[in-house]
């Protein structure tokens, strides 16, 4: 796949284009200076469109639009379980979640659990999501980033990794949250226009005469297995996607983790001017959710008719990019590139925000604002630079690698969820049990991963999830009645918290639910 003349102007567009409009909207008003609110937080004045738009253009990146096309050529409709039970978990984070962060002013996740439980707790799991971030985030979306340019363009693989980091670090690197958050309603704009674009296309051609709607009945009919929602026991993707756990197990775990205590999605939302502000951010990316899987599921599944018997599954989405007439391909291949581009400039932002706020101006209380802003900026500069020459040390066997990655975030997740449940709905919850859970989770789940690698036992990595929580979560609960809970010396408010939603996201969530209900009772 090449880009011709005019697909090289448009990208080109596009990269001055975003790059002028994060400096204009993240400027200074006459007079002033950045603080840590401005930089970290977008002066905590962020709308509602652009919390909705960030929290997506956060989490679509090249790993997720290429791996998930190539997973609905593979497994089919089921992959978009993880799209649309996401939107109901949003819904969840807003109403239960949000109310007790913003009440109490968090910042920072770590901050969270500083003043929750203790300072213990906070420096290790700040610790622990810097080492996540930069050499599991920001090596993958480096790496996957450009193998996509790499491919169309015929760029050096390793000058294709600089020019990406290069790019997403200077767009955010004066602003901070408000240059990335005020720009991604751009960003997503182009990422959806890009997948309808494709998913069009590529539908006219399967139909033919019948159109869009012709291909995707023929879709459904010749390949009726790969609509099933909910894969049997006897599927040869049952261990990707185990039955109901995607609806009652381990994908909620998962789930919850990402979407509610996971710095660089939650930090866009901690900076709303509101509760029903990041309430309605929240709503709306609920709804982009239910979307993803026609952007990022169907080129892949469309590519079953147009390119049958591919080698690799990752190929399908490139290989329905071809399909696309001269100038939209460019137009496309920007729309992968801005999800690359918000992915990573959102992860380079969170780094620099626990890195700041729960490490060095802990160690520093006397540093102005304008020294946190700088060690921020500095910060993102060095996990860059860490990033860009991590990236081919760590992926250059990029399937094990990134299968390996997946599981080693999945250790963590199940003591994430504990801490964090724990500590926002049972008063009792102790530092000691919350420690105690989160190490056990890591312990456990490094025993099943041994045990399963030697073919001793065989466990589906979802249902894994659900298993190491329970038992994470009941270890938890006894150590905090052994080991009750000291007094903090910022305890966590819960004191005029409120759960009441606004008729607007009720009627939303309601929405939500219906078409979730919808979806699979049609594709059961």
């Amino acid at each position: 796949m090449t880009l011709a003349p005019i697909d090289l102007i448009l990208l080109a567009v596009y990269a001055v284009f975003i790059f002028a409009l994060a400096q204009w909207v993240s400027r200074d008003k006459t007079g002033a200076k950045k603080d840590s609110t401005d930089y970290f937080l977008a002066s905590k004045a962020l709308p509602w469109w652009a919390i909705g738009a960030s929290l997506i253009a956060a989490n679509i990146s090249a790993e997720q639009i290429i791996g998930m096309s190539g997973s609905g050529y593979l497994i089919g409709l089921a992959i978009a379980s993880y799209e649309w039970m996401a939107a109901l978990t949003l819904l969840i984070v807003g109403k239960w979640f949000l109310p007790i962060f913003l009440a109490n002013n968090i910042y920072t996740m770590p901050q969270f659990l500083e003043q929750r439980y203790g300072t213990t707790i906070r420096n290790v799991m700040a610790g622990f999501w810097l080492v996540l971030y930069v050499f599991v985030n920001v090596t993958s979306i480096l790496w996957l980033g450009s193998i996509a340019v790499t491919t169309v363009t015929g760029l050096d693989q390793m000058w294709a990794i600089v020019a990406i980091g290069v790019f997403a670090l200077a767009y955010q690197l004066w602003g901070g949250l408000k240059a990335v958050a005020l720009t991604d309603i751009v960003q997503v704009t182009l990422l959806v226009a890009g997948g309808l674009i494709i998913g069009f296309i590529a539908l006219s051609q399967i139909g033919g005469d019948a159109g869009v709607v012709g291909g995707f009945t023929r879709l459904t009919t010749e390949f009726p297995e790969k609509f099933d929602m909910i894969l049997s026991p006897d599927s040869p993707y049952f261990k990707d996607l185990p039955g109901l756990s995607v609806i009652l197990g381990g994908m909620w775990i998962m789930n919850l983790s990402y979407w509610g205590f996971n710095q660089y999605i939650i930090q866009r939302a901690l900076a709303a001017k509101s509760v029903q502000e990041a309430q309605k951010g929240i709503a709306f990316a609920a709804y982009l959710k239910l979307l993803m899987p026609v952007i990022v599921v169907l080129p892949g599944m469309a590519a079953l008719v147009l390119a049958p018997g591919l080698p690799k599954p990752d190929q399908a989405y490139p290989t329905m990019m071809n399909l696309l007439p001269i100038g939209l391909k460019g137009i496309v291949f920007a729309a992968l590139m801005a999800a690359v581009v918000a992915s990573l400039a959102s992860k380079i932002n969170s780094i620099a925000t626990i890195f700041t706020l729960d490490l060095y101006a802990k160690a520093n209380k006397g540093a102005s604002e304008q020294q946190l802003v700088l060690v921020g900026r500095v910060a993102a500069v060095v996990a860059m630079v860490i990033g860009v020459i991590a990236a081919r040390p760590l992926l250059g066997g990029f399937e094990q690698g990134f299968q390996y990655i997946q599981e080693f975030t999945g250790f963590f997740t199940p003591g994430i969820v504990v801490i964090f449940m724990l500590g926002m709905f049972w008063p009792k919850a102790s530092q000691a049990g919350a420690l105690t859970g989160a190490i056990l989770s890591v312990v456990l789940s490094g025993v099943f991963w041994w045990l399963q690698s030697t073919g001793a036992f065989t466990m589906p990595f979802m249902n894994r999830v659900g298993v190491v929580f329970i038992a994470s979560l009941l270890a938890a609960i006894l150590v905090s009645f052994i080991a009750p809970q000291k007094a903090t010396t910022l305890p966590i408010s819960f004191a005029g918290v409120s759960y009441k939603t606004t008729t607007g996201f009720n009627i939303a969530a309601l929405g939500v639910i219906a078409f979730l209900i919808a979806v699979y009772a049609i594709w059961w």
